[in-house]
């Protein structure tokens, strides 16, 4: 089992995680697209080799003890923990072993945020999915002990059990969401966590655009903004909710004069 954590924030990093959400509001998210299209062709991408390359250096100051962990390039000093996520991971745990499936887990954000957790388990194995930049680069400077990373959920299959998948601020910004959501279930992973992801008060989706703040990289993308009913009906046919909790930070905000909030599920395959 994990260590046990309660839900901890320290004053100094609640402030600064609130701060870089404050400036991201406004910098923003604006916008209300027809298409994923039509909204991309307004923005520049997160694929650009600038954000590579800062996501890089973070994650290598974080390997080399620099700093505990980073998020989106953004270093912080001090670890915490969100209670909900916690208890998920320890609730997945079998036999003292965790394989651990972190889809878009960048180089490794959430696996160095807890790594620390993990050293009484008997088998670790976490595989990062990520594009083909970011897998080419963790594998030559990021791999570190257990945490390993490939370009398809086929490929970490191949060297791991489909124990627990990953989904940490990621599906909103997949073109496709909804039909990578239908290509997930098939996978039969045992548990899935999401968490941080975007859902809005509304009957339908909204496509907004998202401006990156300039103090962390120039940016800009598409990004989905979810109905919760018609999310979680995508999964509800092979799974069942355990647990849903309402993130801290970020907190619910207006978009327009529609409210928006990020909110997580953990989730627990049918059957098994």
């Amino acid at each position: 089992m994990l260590g046990k954590l309660k839900n901890y924030i320290p004053d100094s990093l609640k402030i600064k995680l609130k701060n870089l959400f404050i400036n991201s509001i406004h910098h923003g998210w604006s916008g209300d697209y027809t298409s994923w299209e039509k909204a991309k062709k307004k923005c520049s991408g997160y694929d650009n080799s600038i954000i590579v390359n800062k996501v890089k250096d973070a994650a290598l100051k974080v390997k080399k003890g620099e700093a505990k962990f980073e998020r989106d390039s953004v270093l912080f000093d001090e670890i915490y923990f969100f209670e909900p996520i916690v208890n998920a991971l320890n609730s997945s745990v079998k036999n003292n072993k965790l394989h651990v499936c972190d889809f878009g887990g960048s180089l490794g954000s959430s696996y160095f945020q807890f790594k620390e957790q993990f050293k009484n388990l008997t088998e670790l194995n976490w595989t990062v999915v990520e594009q083909e930049h970011f897998v080419e680069i963790g594998r030559n400077e990021i791999a570190f002990e257990n945490l390993f990373f490939q370009k398809t959920i086929d490929e970490a299959l191949k060297t791991q059990t489909n124990q627990l998948l990953l989904l940490f601020s990621v599906l909103q910004y997949i073109p496709n969401a909804h039909e990578l959501i239908k290509k997930l279930i098939p996978f039969k992973f045992e548990y899935i966590i999401i968490d941080r992801t975007a859902f809005i008060e509304r009957p339908n989706d909204r496509i907004a655009i998202q401006v990156v703040p300039p103090d962390i990289y120039e940016a800009s993308y598409p990004c989905w903004f979810f109905n919760e009913e018609n999310f979680l009906n995508l999964f509800l046919s092979e799974y069942n909710i355990l647990n849903e909790f309402i993130d801290e930070i970020p907190e619910p905000m207006m978009l327009g004069n529609e409210r928006v909030y990020w909110k997580g599920f953990y989730l627990k395959r049918k059957n098994v």
